[in-house]
């Protein structure tokens, strides 16, 4: 103590007055105290002022950013304004610790309050035996200070070693004797201290960021509804303290919060604050704290931008670049405090990029419109917007749905859309839990993006007065008028114009085609759960594309190929003409194999026609970002690229046409499946393409890298606005070479099938005939039948089976078929194979059978599997009651109906009962084709007799072990063949010990079973006899007794009406007599 007063005493400086009267004037002035106690060493010492010395705010501490600025922190008040008064005891020294604030430093930093009330860490009132008053020091130990030997306290060697030795005693048998392990530990400390510091400054400057303040642009909070996490909301009194550059980037980055924003800054492209955290996080940046306003941040050189933004884009971020429009130069030519101007130039989002390494799958940005106009029966409507950026097209149109979402959910399996932009509130709960499904189908979730109502989705009216204004699909205006629920169609438009302008794509919309859209349009209807069940696109076990039908019979060469099988996949046809007319191309493919060969040695020189023809047509009058300094000579550069491709493209596919216009007996057929454009003669594509190669040849030679010059842009310009006067013939003629991709996908699939396949005979709808004859009802008769992509045992061919439902030449057969076998039998395969081969026999595919005959299919319907939806609050019953609903609601008799083990979700009786009543409506009601799997047996006793069902199971053996013929040593083969009647049971318990049950469980299950069978033998028995007498003989007796009870008076009123009720009787008991 002693020591310290000598050290105070000497830095003192003494006041004139005090000189004066010989006295020193310790009362008039704080004196710090240092306590025997290790302080923080980057603590700051605070002297409590009296109440005569208080400052003003403008002597508060401030805080400042970052250490790499070298500059002293303040740590003692300034009061400049006072020099009158009695000298400080540490005036002396005080201008070390003084920093002084200049220009645009001094409104980048962020200000912390540390006046005397916020120093409130730690405190100590020391009494000094001299006659000092009692002084507090409080310690911040939130505010760094200069760490310097000065700051820390005196402490003997021998009790510093002392308190060491307390500290670390019987920890690891540490002890300070050993100098090595103190070192270790002391390294520790010190590194742990580093990490903590670094932590500290890594924390954001800026109050409105944090996520307890944060506030969009309108003031809302995340919990409020209304909430716009596309904006935020910055204090006025912060934009002002910013420098030019922030303001800036600030300005762009409040109205794009959803974008990762790169900001231009020389010659290096810069991410701030948390844009900054998910450069650190997804791209391994390191994170420092300068930058503009010396915040955080994370950079990348210019050469590295373009890979590190298609990086974010495949981690589905959307990524905005800030460019300077100017040079350094340019803007000191202003004036020397000019600052750079720079501007959001692009935005690039998952759902609207267009490189080359997308891949083949169509890239679909989706805008969705609710509305019920009126509709009964809980039906509501759904308008939508969808477009393909890549390829510049836009669909619209509308859609009716039910209470299950159906139509809706096959709309969002057709798109498979990476974004869908709804209106916030506007979508009913059902919608949403639809929406949630299908954009977590497949191997890629969507990205859901709500959107404003007020100013996203606009009126229809309003709609349409801003296509007009801002001349949005030029020539395209009217292809949506004859569109059902137009004004529908037409907000779910403009929700999605509102995006796309928002992202900076308004040369999109001016240049883009627009299309309708109808996702039920004249074809075989299949809503979203059926693509689901069937696997069409995506498989139940990871999401992916291997064991679906699209993978089947995709053995297309060219990307554009690809995306048109997947559109007609979607939308089967419905007409036997046009069936039949692409059968006929695929059996002469498959009988001319040498020129399948030639068209696919065309099909793999070709590039992606259809996208490169969409980004041509998006650079009409857009030369805006050519000139852009710095990187309108890169842009210029790939236009360039671009159309040389395209015009080479082109010459490819005319040379293809050209040669199957040489070989008339397939142009003919082919010319009824497509149209294709005249290629030859003055006035033919071939000569007006010509023309175009020689001005490439010419302009461009090097067109794959090109040196740009300034007369390039002109001379782009011109051959582009001229190029794009036939743009229509241009995608026919691409239109053809992706229609011959896929018929010749077709052909190679019928020609190299590792088992029999056959071209299918294609019947029109069932039509009614006269009254007195017989109707002639929907067919379905298959031979062979095999499942296209499942794999039998040893991975060979599965086992083919027959299925006959409906009238036949050969006889009358049920349409309704009643499938039971033991579990693992093959009812599943059975079942997906029959629709698989519906769909592709009205796809104009070969079937994979020895015969197929089918009438056309309008609808297919499916129930199988069980799942449920937890996050939506739906279980497995409900799920199949909801989807059932479905089909008893929509299914006509024309449909094609799959079953699986309905009921299983619920109790025993509960789930007979509804199987029961659920077989006999479509049977009986509504009488469509019908495969319907169960193992409630009692069934196949209600409807044993009746005329228009079939019972068939899949066959299955008992293999003895070890050639003891028990039971208990036999083992369950499944055969996977389908064989007449019932099954006698489903076999269960072996089914048990194959999957893994211990023995001991399935025993006692066994003799559970046989308790239970005899406790309700009675009812198996009284049910056995239902085999001889079914629920349709019931019908037809009470029709007769209620016949025999008419009273004579009322005889001659009702008569035509009797004898019409007799005479279909009387037809229905002819069938059924020969049927027996």
């Amino acid at each position: 103590m002693q020591r310290q007063k000598s050290i105070l005493s000497f830095l003192q400086k003494p006041s004139p007055e005090n000189h004066k009267s010989g006295k020193n004037n310790f009362t008039a002035q704080p004196l710090p105290h240092f306590p025997a106690k290790q302080l923080n060493q980057n603590a700051v010492v605070s002297i409590q002022p009296t109440a005569s010395s208080i400052p003003t705010s403008s002597d508060e501490i401030r805080g400042t950013d970052t250490p790499p600025e070298k500059v002293p922190r303040r740590i003692f008040p300034v009061n400049n304004d006072n020099n009158n008064g009695p000298s400080s005891l540490f005036s002396n020294i005080k201008h070390k610790f003084v920093k002084v604030d200049s220009g645009e430093k001094s409104s980048d930093r962020k200000e912390a309050d540390v006046g005397p009330a916020a120093f409130c860490s730690t405190s100590h009132k020391l009494s000094d035996p001299q006659g000092l008053p009692n002084e507090t020091v409080e310690i911040d130990d939130d505010i760094f200070g200069p760490e310097t030997p000065g700051m820390r306290p005196l402490v003997p060697r021998l009790k510093r070693v002392q308190e060491d030795s307390t500290k670390f005693e019987g920890k690891n048998d540490c002890s300070v004797v050993d100098p090595f392990k103190r070192v270790k530990l002391l390294q520790d400390a010190k590194v742990k201290s580093e990490k903590n510091e670094g932590a500290s400054e890594m924390t954001s400057k800026f109050e409105w960021l944090d996520p307890s303040r944060i506030r969009d642009a309108n003031g809302r909070r995340p919990s409020d509804p209304l909430y716009n996490k596309k904006t935020l909301y910055i204090p006025p009194d912060a934009l002002k303290k910013m420098s030019a550059s922030q303001k800036q980037y600030w300005s762009v980055k409040s109205q794009y919060m959803d974008l990762v924003l790169f900001f231009k800054v020389g010659k290096f492209y810069e991410l701030y604050e948390v844009d900054a955290e998910i450069g650190h996080k997804e791209l391994d940046w390191k994170m420092t704290f300068s930058g503009v306003g010396k915040c955080r941040q994370v950079g990348i050189s210019e050469s590295g931008i373009d890979d590190a933004v298609q990086k974010l884009i495949a981690r589905g971020y959307k990524v905005g670049r800030m460019e300077q429009l100017e040079t350094s130069e340019q803007a000191k030519s202003r004036g020397a405090t000019s600052v750079i101007q720079r501007k959001l130039v692009q935005v690039l989002t998952p759902s609207t990029t267009i490189e080359s390494n997308i891949g083949p799958d169509a890239v679909h940005l989706l805008a969705i419109k609710e509305g019920n106009f009126g509709l009964e029966n809980g039906s509501s409507a759904y308008g939508f917007a969808f477009v393909d950026c890549a390829a510049l097209k836009f669909w619209v149109g509308s859609v009716g749905d039910d209470a299950s979402c159906a139509a809706l959910g096959a709309l969002l399996m057709q798109v498979s859309p990476k974004e869908i932009i709804y209106e916030n509130g506007g979508l009913s709960s059902e919608a949403q839990k639809v929406v949630k499904k299908y954009s977590l189908s497949g191997s890629v979730a969507s990205q859901l993006t709500p959107a404003q109502p007020a100013t996203d989705f606009l009126d229809a009216l309003e709609v349409k007065n801003l296509i007009q204004l801002k001349g949005y699909f030029k020539g395209s205006c009217n292809k949506f008028e004859g569109v059902v629920h137009n004004d529908l169609a037409l907000c779910a438009l403009g929700g999605l114009i509102s995006h796309l302008s928002r992202l900076m794509l308004a040369d999109d919309l001016r240049n883009g085609d627009i299309l309708p859209y109808e996702v039920y349009r004249g074809c075989l209807r299949m809503d979203g759960q059926t693509l689901v069940n069937l696997e069409v696109f995506s498989n139940n076990a990871d999401g992916g594309s291997s064991g679906t039908l699209y993978k089947y019979l995709d053995n297309c060469v060219t990307s554009s190929g690809k995306r048109l099988l997947r559109n007609w996949i979607c939308h089967p046809l419905n007409d036997v003409e046009k069936i039949n007319l692409r059968l006929n191309v695929v059996e002469e493919l498959m009988a001319h194999s040498e020129l399948g060969l030639l068209i696919a040695q065309h099909l793999r020189k070709l590039p992606d026609l259809e996208r490169l023809l969409g980004r041509i047509k998006a650079t009409i009058q857009s030369s805006a970002s050519l000139l852009l300094p710095l990187i309108g000579n890169k842009i210029l550069k790939q236009r360039v690229k671009v159309f040389g491709c395209l015009v080479k493209g082109l010459r490819v596919a005319m040379d293809m046409l050209m040669l199957l216009q040489n070989e008339g007996f397939i142009i003919s057929s082919l010319s009824k499946v497509i149209n294709i454009p005249i290629l030859g003669g003055s006035d033919g594509l071939d000569k007006f393409l010509t023309q175009f190669e020689a001005a490439v040849d010419s302009d461009f030679p090097n067109y794959q890298d090109h040196d740009v010059q300034d007369s390039d842009t002109e001379i782009l310009s011109i051959l582009i606005e001229l190029f794009i006067e036939k743009a229509n013939q241009w995608s026919q003629v691409i239109q053809a070479i992706n229609c011959i991709d896929v018929l010749r996908s077709f052909a190679i699939i019928a020609k190299f099938s590792s088992g029999p396949v056959s071209r299918p005979i294609i019947l029109p709808h069932s039509e009614l005939k006269n009254s007195v004859q017989e109707s002639e009802g929907p067919t379905l008769k298959i031979q062979g039948l095999w499942h296209p992509f499942a794999l039998g045992e040893n991975r060979g061919l599965p086992v083919p089976n027959d299925i006959f439902l409906g009238e036949d030449s050969d006889g009358y057969h049920g349409r309704s078929l009643l499938l039971t076998g033991p579990n693992m039998g093959g009812k599943s395969t059975l079942l997906r194979a029959t629709c698989l081969a519906v769909i592709l026999a009205q796809l104009g595919c070969y079937v994979p059978c020895e015969m197929c005959v089918v009438s056309l299919v309008d609808i297919i319907f499916t129930r199988l599997g069980a799942t449920d939806h937890i996050m939506t609050g739906e279980s497995t019953f409900f799920i199949e009651c909801k989807e059932t609903a479905s089909i008893l609601q929509n299914a006509t008799q024309d449909s094609l109906v799959i079953l699986d083990e309905l009921g299983r979700g619920t109790s025993t009786f509960d789930g007979y009962a509804i199987a029961y009543a659920v077989f006999r409506h479509l049977v009986e009601k509504v009488n469509c084709r019908l495969l319907f799997a169960t193992h409630y047996h009692p069934l196949t006793k209600e409807f044993g007799s009746h005329p228009h069902v079939t019972l068939q199971h899949m066959a299955c053996a008992f293999k003895s072990k070890s050639g003891n013929s028990s039971q208990g040593d036999r083992d369950l083969v499944f055969l996977y063949r389908l064989a007449a009647g019932a099954c006698p049971e489903s076999y269960g318990m072996e089914v048990a010990l194959m999957a893994g049950v211990p023995k001991p469980v399935v025993e006692s299950a066994v003799k559970a079973g046989q308790v239970m069978k005899k406790m309700i033998g009675e009812g198996f028995r009284s049910s056995e006899q239902r085999s001889e007498f079914s629920t349709l003989h019931e019908e037809w007796l009470k029709t007769i007794l209620s016949v025999s009870k008419v009273e004579e008076c009322s005889l001659s009123d009702d008569k035509d009406d009797i004898f019409d009720t007799l005479f279909c009787l009387w037809h229905e008991l002819k069938c059924s007599f020969r049927v027996g």
